[in-house]
């Protein structure tokens, strides 16, 4: 069964990443960076303060939270647990995978980058969400941003859902548990002035 999977996995990243043009290689490339979305992440940061005001400390502090469980669960406990060779790192794709740009570490299972950008797109939509319902557009960027690593030739599919995953879970369980002792802040608060 895992072995099928793996199948899939490796001829859909094969069709994938033949999607290629020699004009967007570069343009894809930079926008997988982190610089190219910095108006991005300050507009984030703005709705962040906009919508809770004095208590925005306590949701940065679960947005840190947040991407610091995302990105070490996958790179600093997945990726050398399951020792997957990223597609570029693979002997058996020399000459079929296209790889623009740099390669990254040895393993790529799973993608931080999809961790990364679905924390951060699911943390956005549970803490501005309700006063901000399109912030869910965001989930298209990070789709857009978890993508541009299949078509750079270091990620697979897989590598890519798993990480999505990992990030949806830790921004819910990020925001969950920060909110569960702001909660219990505010009544320590009250309690104090009464």
């Amino acid at each position: 069964m895992l072995e099928t999977i793996k199948n899939w996995d490796e001829s859909l990243f094969i069709y994938l990443n033949s999607f290629h043009d020699d004009f967007f290689d570069p343009i894809i490339f930079q926008l997988t960076h982190t610089w190219p979305w910095i108006p991005l992440y300050i507009l984030l940061l703005i709705l962040i303060l906009k919508t809770h005001g004095r208590a925005s400390w306590w949701v940065l502090i679960s947005l840190a939270l947040t991407i610091l469980i995302a990105d070490q669960f996958t790179s600093g406990f997945m990726k050398p647990f399951f020792e997957r060779l990223r597609p570029c790192h693979d002997p058996k794709w020399e000459g079929i995978v296209h790889n623009f740009g740099r390669c990254g570490g040895q393993f790529g299972f799973a993608s931080s980058h999809a961790s990364n950008s679905f924390a951060i797109a699911t943390f956005m939509m549970l803490s501005v969400g309700k006063k901000y319902p399109k912030i869910k557009w965001l989930l298209l960027w990070a789709f857009f941003f978890s993508y541009t690593r299949v078509y750079l030739g270091v990620h697979y599919p897989a590598d890519i859902i798993v990480g999505g995953l990992v990030g949806i879970l830790s921004a819910w369980l990020a925001y969950h548990a920060i909110h569960t002792v702001y909660l219990q802040y505010i009544v320590h608060e009250k309690d104090q002035d009464s």
